[in-house]
């Protein structure tokens, strides 16, 4: 494999990761735009991140397969074209069915980019280099996860929220045709797979769930998903109410949460030989249990917003190390395993974001954000627990071996 194409080819991935977090957060500053303009309460714009997320994590169930038998790239590139479809469209949308209609095409066209990503990464990079690789690759979906929240409030608060919806359509369109256009260059960075029917998908899956290890990395990242994720979409809204920020600038302090993951992707070869794995679970629930209690009941501005980057870098220690150990699941079949394991992750994320509309019905969001952090906490002890278990039965196993 020619080493500058592979290079290239993992700065086009970052490039598209960008864009697919930008497009799954970027509503989340401009919900009160959003109730604004459809005049409908923020619970009910905000199904929007639900079906996104729906959609994202039952188009895994295609992705997958199709990502191992067609190669992971091919199947990337195409799906980012479509992406700037589903985004031109939201930003044309009249009404808010339309727009909710876009929203869940949206999630169904950038279910593949990400997962299928972390896929090609781990069928090219050995596992003891593997999780530096994941963070650098992930820096440009982190970077998306900070250009969504903060475009998201800055446009909606000055061009408006349909502007934000269009440039987006534009960098979906750049990342697709350049991946396209390297990948006719390079068409052995995405060998095609052995074909294969629906039965051998279930097959796949069911090799991947009879795994004790598997079906707990797969609980794990769901509990995860409806936490974080659930409660980040109301995050932005929730400084718009109690701290009486606007939504430039709400948005611009929960954008410190992906700050959070570029700090951790830098010093990720320092943290993994420092913490371990289980150091880095440990470490990580601990912070996003404290940040985002912070976010949740700091008396100011400056303390949310730290609140926020503690949070963001927690998620990143402990979702990477998550991440880490779900490209072991199947080897033989990564694409599908990996699919899966995105499944969850944003499945748990729809769910989340549906009781967060629940509580903000019942209660407000302080009771969100704290639960929330309470919830991760636990999260963190119990996947350092199981880290610490699998490494006691397997001494061999290369669990801590991820610097």
């Amino acid at each position: 494999m020619p080493t500058s194409a592979a290079s290239r080819m993992i700065l086009l991935l970052a490039l598209a990761g960008f864009a697919s977090m930008a497009s799954m957060r970027i509503t989340d500053a401009m919900l009160p735009a959003l109730a604004e303009t459809f005049a409908r309460p923020v619970a009910d714009v905000a199904q929007n991140i639900t079906l996104f997320a729906v959609a994202y994590g039952l188009m895994q169930l295609a992705y997958g397969p199709l990502g191992d038998r067609h190669g992971a790239l091919r199947v990337i590139g195409l799906a980012t074209l479509a992406c700037a479809l589903g985004s031109l469209a939201a930003a044309l949308a009249g009404s808010l069915p339309m727009l909710l209609l876009f929203r869940t095409l949206s999630g169904a066209t950038a279910a593949a980019i990400i997962p299928l990503s972390m896929a090609w990464v781990g069928d090219t990079v050995p596992y003891a280099e593997r999780q530096v690789a994941l963070a650098r690759m992930l820096s440009g979906a982190v970077l998306g996860l900070i250009a969504g929240q903060t475009l998201g409030g800055l446009l909606a608060d000055t061009l408006g929220w349909r502007a934000a919806f269009l440039l987006l359509a534009g960098v979906f369109l750049v990342a697709g045709i350049l991946l396209i256009a390297t990948l006719r260059r390079h068409p052995e960075l995405s060998p095609r797979g052995e074909g294969g029917d629906g039965l051998a998908f279930l097959a796949r899956i069911r090799g991947v769930l009879t795994e004790a290890r598997a079906r707990w990395l797969l609980a794990l990242v769901f509990l995860e998903g409806i936490a974080a994720f659930g409660a980040l979409g109301f995050a932005a809204s929730h400084l718009h109410r109690w701290q009486g920020l606007s939504l430039t600038r709400a948005g611009l302090a929960v954008a410190l949460f992906g700050v959070g993951g570029l700090i951790f992707a830098a010093l990720a070869r320092l943290l993994v030989r420092r913490l371990g794995e289980t150091g880095l679970a440990l470490g990580g629930g601990t912070l996003m249990g404290a940040g985002f209690l912070a976010l949740a009941l700091a008396p100011t501005p400056m303390g949310a917003a730290l609140g926020a980057f503690v949070a963001g870098l927690g998620f990143y220690m402990m979702h990477n190390t998550l991440q880490i150990n779900a490209t072991q699941m199947a080897p033989a079949a990564r694409g599908t395993a990996m699919a899966v394991f995105a499944g969850c992750l944003f499945l748990g994320q729809s769910v989340g974001v549906g009781l967060g509309g629940l509580i903000l019905r019942l209660g407000d969001s302080r009771w969100l954000l704290a639960g929330a952090g309470l919830w991760l906490l636990v999260l963190g002890l119990v996947f350092a627990w199981r880290l610490r278990s699998w490494r006691t039965q397997n001494a061999d196993e290369p669990t801590e071996k991820a610097a």
